[in-house]
């Protein structure tokens, strides 16, 4: 019998003895797989894209292209699929030759089926058991990514697209809340880019003066204006080669955008002043906490330019959007602060722990930052109470907006209130779909042991 964990994936057979592939396939189908055939190589290669196989079953002989070009065609693929060779006894140094180039398997002709389908299930389940030991390993890397600390679903997408992204030259507009950390995303991309042994500047559009903007940006040459008494770089040239993040994107004045739209056309800044322009190689990064869509709709910013940095856009969630990532979260602060300050604070309550998982935190990982720093502050014990954490926290759990976003659906075709027992269930799966299915948190914000909850499941 398969095991149900594989039952379903995709066997590709790659044979030019039609009356052997339609058996091999027919076997393939009755164990519960899903199978398709292809006779040569050449073909092979376009379904290795358009239907993504998990494993390749081929011969080694075959019309045009072998089956060693498959296998290394195959294994350069960004999620390349298992793969088990099928020879003849006069090949047997040719398979050794592709297991060495990285097939998982061979097996000689005449085939047992029986055998045959023995190899495919282990081989499956050992490309199953392999991709979970990476997936693990991971999620254990990533569970502080330059700075950053997350498990979740949400930050493990974003990691992810910040590796992908990175490679690239053009310029990514960096989307999220207040106190999301932005900055420390823009700082990964520039890590994890060629750029990495360049500079990284930061400059918060927000906090420059308008009339201060242009110098900032391109410099300016001696005498440009009053005061300019010698030639100053701008940000621009002190970012080449490196990365410029400009954070708070939409604070930038109109005509800044269209001078910025060009040095992203082409590379080129003109110094307050000066009669040449000149060449930069910087990586713009771009930040803002607001819908840059609505600000082109409203005029205030240029739709080209939003158009050039949306290209890749990377949106980094609310803190409420993680749930599952604030014990780890706490967990790290708090160990962080305990020994800044020399104190010997190890843990949390359990009911401490389930008001930070309950609390929405608009302000994100900075509020969250500041409210575990204040709870280690006026900790007097070995774990943080209640009572250690600020009041808004503590008074989230009895406020109404707490079950603001709790529905009580009405029950039956009388539309008549629903019983206790009723509510519980609902408010038991909100709680789930709060924590993402998280059993042990949602037990811990419900206040009840897991076992509980497990039989109000039932």
């Amino acid at each position: 019998m398969n095991d149900s964990r594989i039952e379903g994936q995709k066997i590709l057979i790659v044979e030019d003895d039609e009356g052997l592939a339609g058996l091999l396939v027919d076997e393939i189908t009755d164990a519960g797989f899903s199978a398709s055939s292809v006779a040569s190589a050449e073909d092979a290669e376009v379904r290795l894209v358009d239907w993504e196989p998990d494993l390749v079953v081929s011969d080694l002989r075959l019309p045009g292209a072998s089956g060693l070009d498959l296998l290394k065609k195959a294994a350069a693929l960004h999620a390349p699929p298992a793969f088990l060779v099928i020879t003849a006894f006069g090949t047997i140094s040719q398979a050794v030759e592709a297991l060495k180039a990285g097939a998982d398997d061979f097996l000689t002709k005449p085939l047992d089926l029986e055998h045959f389908m023995h190899r495919v299930v282990r081989i499956l389940e050992t490309r199953r058991l392999r991709q979970e030991v990476d997936r693990f390993r991971q999620i254990f890397e990533f569970e502080n990514f330059h700075g950053m600390y997350g498990q979740s679903r949400p930050m493990r997408i974003l990691f992810d697209q910040i590796l992908q992204m990175a490679p690239a030259s053009g310029p990514v507009l960096i989307v999220g809340e207040s106190g999301t950390g932005k900055e420390l995303v823009a700082r990964a991309v520039h890590a994890e880019s060629d750029r990495s042994d360049g500079p990284f500047i930061a400059v918060n559009c927000a906090g420059i003066p308008e009339n201060l903007m242009e110098s900032e940006f391109f410099g300016h040459t001696t005498g440009a204006f009053t005061g300019a008494s010698k030639s100053r770089q701008g940000l621009f040239e002190e970012a080449h080669g490196g990365t410029l993040l400009l954070d708070e994107i939409a604070e930038m004045p109109m005509g800044l955008q269209a001078k910025l739209l060009r040095i992203l056309q082409d590379g080129s800044i003109r110094p307050i002043g000066g009669n040449r322009e000149k060449q930069v190689d910087v990586r713009i990064l771009a930040a803002t906490h607001q819908d840059l869509e609505q600000e082109v709709n409203n005029g205030l910013f240029r739709q080209d330019l939003f158009y050039r940095l949306e290209t890749f856009t990377l949106n980094v969630p609310p803190l409420r959007d993680r749930a599952e990532d604030i014990e780890l979260l706490a967990g790290r602060m708090l160990t962080r602060f305990a020994t800044q300050m020399g104190k010997q604070v190890h843990g949390f309550s359990d009911q401490a722990l389930s008001l930070l998982q309950q609390y929405p935190f608009p302000g994100n990982v900075r509020e969250f930052q500041n409210a575990l720093e204040r709870a280690v502050t006026f900790c007097t014990g070995s774990r943080i109470k209640p009572e250690d954490l600020p009041a808004r926290i503590r008074d989230n759990a009895n406020s109404p907006d707490a079950m603001a976003n709790f529905p009580i659906s009405a029950r039956g075709p009388d539309n008549r209130l629903p019983t206790l027992a009723e509510v519980e269930k609902q408010y038991i799966a909100h709680v789930l779909e709060k924590v993402d299915g998280n059993k042990k948190r949602a037990a811990d914000i419900l206040g009840v042991a897991r076992r509980t909850l497990y039989r109000r499941l039932g």
